[in-house]
């Protein structure tokens, strides 16, 4: 299988005018790097390349029985200010060669935009990467970009998704508008991918609720602002949800036995919420959705604090608690539904930017649980240490997380930055 499939031509006839409109702006902007005399001198460059080892600690399932895996990584960026106009240009590029899994073998373009910013308004158009949220174990209200799930199941990589962005500032806080003419589907591990072998996605036939499929035009909206010790947030998104649904009428069962599961994209609407107030050593956050379109309605979200210990014994160290409770209506294919998660920050504030975090995910309704440890520190000038584990234990029959069950895994990244 293919972890994405190349769309086919879509007829004239089968656009609505705004996708022409939007499909055909943002050709235009793409292509305007090529038509600037840039000047190699003023040409920043930047990024990095690195080495990645997995290792699982027991042998998958399938044909991904295989305990050590490696893969390179380069994630090269340029950025180019436009004479003395505030404009500028950023192309930021993304490869993954990885050693079993030729799903995640890929590449992508993370960003390619221009931004131009003015007194009260910004505009980016172009291909570029939106992060909206504030808690740690969930990323509920973060809906622009699809997600690399290859890269990483924690939800935190995220494909470049084409967008014309106009961010208005004002008094009253800021409001960004979003017109996105293309859309990025899900990519899942193959047959020889791991952590998630056992899910087996047919990402070669998705359905979509759309005639357009992959060209229907979204639009969303987001106003943030600050109030005293809050910081505030309230979107909203209409178009192609970036979470597949599975729809049991269209999985099929291989040759071999293996069930596959096609995903199903529908046109949903989503309106959130992202608070987080700031009271000296403690945090209070919640994300909260409601979306409409995906089968049933529902509601989900995800309210949390965190207290900070700062300068630890005068040495510098910070020590931060955090704990976090997530609900979701939704009791198919989610496995954060009821759970309570607690974790563990340390910031040793050295000149090696030492950082630890660390937390569990317990299921309240049937004691699942997922944890992971994620750390890093620099080494010398220019290399990045980098050290993850991720795993889950005491699953129950039925729940989600049983698609991941044998494919904990411990990991090692060693970067060099430019």
């Amino acid at each position: 299988m293919s972890s994405t499939r190349t769309p086919s031509g879509v007829p004239s006839n089968r656009f609505g005018t705004g996708a022409r409109l939007s499909g055909a702006i943002l050709a235009g902007i793409l292509a305007t790097p090529a038509a600037i005399a840039m000047d190699p001198e003023k040409m920043q460059w930047s990024g990095h390349v690195g080495g990645e080892y997995r290792y699982f600690t027991d042998a998958g399932a399938g044909g991904a029985r295989y305990q050590h895996n490696f893969s390179l990584v380069a994630e090269p960026e340029l950025y180019y200010p436009v004479r003395a106009s505030g404009d500028s240009l950023r192309l930021t590029a993304f490869l993954r060669l990885d050693e079993h899994d030729d799903e995640r073998s890929h590449g992508d373009i993370r960003e390619m935009k221009w931004h131009k910013v003015a007194d009260r308004w910004e505009l980016t158009l172009g291909v570029d990467r939106i992060f909206w949220g504030v808690t740690e174990t969930i990323h509920l209200v973060n809906i622009i970009n699809q997600q690399d799930f290859v890269e990483n199941p924690d939800g935190e990589d995220l494909l470049g998704q084409p967008m014309i962005r106009l961010e208005l500032v004002r008094d009253w806080g800021t409001l960004g508008l979003f017109v996105l003419p293309y859309f990025r589907e899900r990519s899942y591990p193959g047959t020889e991918g791991r952590p998630g072998s056992a899910l087996v996605v047919n990402t070669d036939n998705p359905v979509y609720e759309s005639g357009t499929e992959q060209w229907h035009t979204d639009f969303a909206l987001r106003w943030s602002h600050y109030i005293g010790n809050w910081d505030l947030g309230a979107s909203y998104f209409y178009g192609t949800s970036r979470e597949p649904r599975f729809d049991p009428m269209f999985s099929s069962i291989t040759k071999q036995g293996v069930t596959t599961l096609r995903p199903v994209y529908d046109i949903i609407h989503q309106a959130g919420v992202d608070v987080q107030g700031t009271f000296d050593a403690w945090l209070w956050k919640l994300e909260a959705i409601y979306r409409d379109g995906q089968d049933d309605a529902f509601f989900a979200g995800a309210v949390g604090l965190e207290y900070t210990f700062f300068d630890i014994s005068g040495h510098g160290i910070d020590i931060g608690l955090v704990t976090e409770y997530l609900y979701d209506e939704r009791t198919f294919f989610i496995s954060t539904d009821n759970d309570l998660s607690l974790g563990m920050r340390l910031t040793l504030n050295d000149i090696d930017s030492t950082e630890f975090l660390a937390a569990v995910v317990q299921d309240l309704d049937n004691q699942s649980r997922y944890f992971f440890v994620e750390a890093s520190r620099r080494i010398g000038d220019s290399f990045k240490l980098s050290v993850e584990a991720r795993g889950i234990n005491n699953v129950a029959e039925g729940d989600p997380l049983q698609f991941y069950d044998g494919d904990n895994f411990i990991q090692v990244e060693l970067a060099y930055y430019f």
